[in-house]
C-alpha cells in the first residue's frame, strides 16, 4: 500500500462545526492526520491539514473534501507534498523554536515589520502568531489601552545577540516592548519570581523617602541617581546613604509604609501570581521595614532587604545591620530560594530597574527590566516601558481570556 501526503488549505467565513465536517470526510476515508492548524480572524477561518491516505482513495478524499467545501460554502485548495520534504521537516520540528511577544499600547504595522523583517534576515521562519489580549475597541474606553501579541518563530539565528540588540532598538524607535525567548518547557513552567521593589513594585526610592523628612533629600537623591546608574559603588553608596538618616525618628517609617505608591498593575500581577502558584520574594537593596509592609499586603513568600539599626532612643543611627543586600547578594538569593523551592533556575523571573539588579536579571531564566535605567535596559534581554508591571504576564504566555478567568475565580 503505498500513501500519498496532501495538505489541504480551507478559507471562508467562521462557524460551529466547519472543522467537525471536514474532518469527518477524512475519517469516512481512514486518512491520517499528520498536521493540523486553524486560525480565526474577525470571523474568518483559515484551517490547514496535512494528511495522508492510501493513493488508491486520495483522488475521492479530494472529490468529497470539493463536495463539502462547497457545501459550507469554504474555498479549499490542495498541494501534494513529497515525502522526503516531509521527512525534513519532521526532523526540524521542536529544534531552535523562540518565542517573541510584542507588548504596546497599540500594535502599529512598522513594529511588526520591524520585526518580522529582523527575523527573516536572521534566516528563521513564522510558524505561528497569536494575539495576547482582548481585541481592541475602535471608541476608546476607560482603560489603559494595551495590546500583546506573540509569535512562535523556528531556525538558528544567524546572530543571536545581534538580533537581540535589534529588538532592543526597536523599543527605542517605537513606542513598544519585546521579549524574545528560547521555547522549552522551563519556559512554560516558571515557578518563581523576584521583584526588586524600589521603582518597581512601588513608584518610589524609600530612601529617598526617608531623606526628605530627614531634611538630606537632595543629598540622598543625587547619591541614588548615581548608584542607579551604575556610576559607583553600590555598597559605598548605600553606606553613604544611610549615614545622611542619623537622628530620624523611626515613627516616621510607618507613615512612609502605609502612603507608599504602589506600581501601576501589582495588585492585578500579584493576584495572577498566587493563583496560579508563583513563590514570590522582594530581593530589595532597600529596607526590611517597607519589605515586610508589602509582603503582609500581597502574601509574598520571601523577603530580603536591608536592617537599618535603630538606637535605644527610637531614632535611626546611621548605621545598618549585617550584610548589604547589593546586585552580587540579589543573585545569590535567586538561585538559594530557587534551591529551596526546588525549581530549576530556568524556571525563575527576576524583575527590576536599577544597575544592582542586573545580576540577577540576566541569572534568572527570565530577566525584565522593568522602567529601568538605560544601562540596564542596554544589558538585558526583556524589557518593560510602556506599561505597568502586568505586562510581564504577558511576557509569561497568558492570553487575557486566562487572566480574566483565573481574576473572577479569586
Amino acid at each position: 500500500m503505498e500513501n500519498e501526503i496532501i495538505l489541504a488549505i480551507f478559507n471562508g467565513t467562521d462557524r460551529p462545526g466547519v472543522t467537525a465536517a471536514i474532518t469527518e470526510v477524512l475519517a469516512e476515508h481512514e486518512a491520517t492526520v499528520l498536521d493540523i492548524g486553524q486560525a480565526d480572524i474577525h470571523s474568518h477561518l483559515s484551517l490547514g491539514i496535512l494528511f495522508s491516505a492510501d493513493k488508491s482513495t486520495s483522488g475521492s478524499i479530494l472529490k468529497d473534501l470539493l463536495f463539502m467545501s462547497n457545501k459550507l460554502n469554504v474555498n479549499v485548495t490542495f498541494r501534494p507534498i513529497d515525502p522526503e520534504n516531509y521527512t525534513g521537516w519532521v526532523q526540524n520540528q521542536g529544534k531552535n523554536k523562540y518565542i517573541i511577544t510584542i507588548l504596546a499600547k497599540k500594535i502599529e504595522a512598522d513594529m511588526v515589520a520591524s520585526i518580522t523583517r529582523e527575523i527573516a534576515d536572521q534566516g528563521m521562519n513564522i510558524d505561528d502568531i497569536k494575539r495576547l489580549t482582548g481585541r481592541i475597541p475602535l471608541v476608546e474606553q476607560d482603560r489603559v489601552p494595551k495590546a500583546s501579541i506573540e509569535l512562535s518563530v523556528r531556525g538558528t539565528p544567524r546572530d543571536k545577540e545581534l538580533l537581540q540588540k535589534h529588538f532592543m532598538d526597536f523599543t527605542k524607535k517605537y513606542e513598544m516592548d519585546i521579549s524574545f525567548q528560547q521555547e522549552s518547557m522551563f519556559r512554560r513552567m516558571r515557578r518563581v519570581i523576584c521583584f526588586d521593589m524600589d521603582s518597581t513594585l512601588i513608584k518610589t526610592e524609600v530612601i529617598d523617602e526617608l531623606a526628605m523628612r530627614a531634611g538630606v533629600g537632595d543629598k540622598v537623591k543625587e547619591i541614588t541617581e548615581s548608584a542607579m546608574r551604575g556610576e559607583i559603588d553600590f555598597n559605598e553608596s548605600f553606606i553613604q546613604r544611610v549615614a545622611l538618616l542619623k537622628g530620624l525618628d523611626v515613627s516616621v517609617m510607618r507613615d512612609i509604609a502605609v502612603n507608599l505608591p504602589i506600581m501601576d498593575g501589582v495588585d492585578r500581577t500579584m493576584r495572577i501570581l498566587k493563583k496560579v502558584g508563583f513563590k514570590i520574594a522582594i530581593l530589595s537593596g532597600g529596607f526590611t521595614y517597607f519589605g515586610k509592609y508589602l509582603q503582609d499586603k500581597y502574601g509574598i513568600d520571601y523577603v530580603y532587604a536591608n536592617e537599618l539599626e535603630v538606637g535605644e532612643d527610637g531614632k535611626l543611627t546611621g548605621r545598618h545591620l549585617g550584610d548589604i543586600v547589593d546586585g552580587k547578594r540579589k543573585a545569590e538569593l535567586l538561585k538559594l530560594i530557587a534551591q529551596v523551592e526546588k525549581v530549576d533556575i530556568r524556571q525563575t523571573v527576576a524583575v527590576g530597574d536599577g544597575a544592582n539588579d542586573l545580576p540577577m536579571i540576566t541569572t534568572a531564566g527570565l530577566g525584565i527590566a522593568f522602567h529601568a535605567k538605560p544601562k540596564v535596559k542596554e544589558s538585558a534581554r526583556q524589557s518593560i516601558t510602556t506599561m505597568g508591571l502586568d505586562g510581564i504576564l504577558y511576557f509569561l504566555g497568558y492570553k487575557d481570556s486566562i487572566i480574566d478567568e483565573v481574576e473572577f475565580n479569586i
